[in-house]
């Protein structure tokens, strides 16, 4: 049987020629097997209405598997021949004969050096793909991080619009003038904190 694959001629026909060739050969193997053991049933028939006869069942059976071997022998020869036709001559795709869906290898032929440019640029736009990726799952936790930062403003904002709501129900009109003048008195009452500090100090040095 042939080592050769054949591979385009099974993407043609749905099967692989040594596959089919091995079919055939063990289907008439099984057909001569059945053929010669029906043949052999006959000869036991008749012998048996045969009066004197002194051929054995046994002897029947070893000219049988005798004539078997013989058969199978020059089925073999024959059909190595019949295999070498087949595929050379039957189902065999010429070289120069494309399938229907590999015509476009015509107009556009594929070298190994432009599938190894391919495959270069598949791998550059994988690893973009990747970096890509990456990029889009920092800018989703960036997105995230400034989700609870606008929380934290939109809550600051609401304190602050309390307070301004509590000053005005006070009578104070402007809330952030308050917040200044505050800030100011607070800085007088530091200042005279640091003073009064200074002058303790100094009278204690005394």
């Amino acid at each position: 049987m042939s080592v050769d694959p054949m591979a385009y001629e099974a993407q043609f026909f749905g099967f692989t020629p040594q596959t089919c060739l091995l079919r055939i050969y063990i289907a008439f193997q099984d057909h001569l097997f059945e053929v010669m053991q029906a043949v052999e049933q006959v000869i036991l028939r008749k012998l048996e209405g045969t009066p004197g006869c002194e051929i054995s069942p046994v002897q029947i059976r070893k000219c049988t598997e005798t004539f078997l071997c013989f058969m199978k022998g020059r089925f073999d020869n024959l059909f190595g021949k019949m295999e070498h036709l087949i595929l050379q001559s039957i189902l065999c795709i010429p070289p120069n004969i494309l399938l229907p869906e590999d015509k476009c290898q015509e107009t556009h032929p594929f070298s190994e050096e432009k599938f190894q440019l391919l495959k270069q640029e598949i791998e550059e736009l994988q690893e973009k793909y990747k970096v890509e990726l990456r990029t889009e799952q920092a800018l989703l936790a960036e997105l995230e991080e400034q989700k609870i930062v606008q929380a934290k403003l939109r809550e600051t904002l609401t304190f602050f619009d309390e307070l301004e709501n509590i000053g005005r129900d006070h009578g104070t009109s402007n809330f952030r003038e308050s917040l200044v003048s505050l800030v100011q008195n607070c800085r007088k009452l530091q200042n005279i904190r640091d003073s009064v500090e200074k002058e303790s100090r100094r009278l204690e040095m005394r």
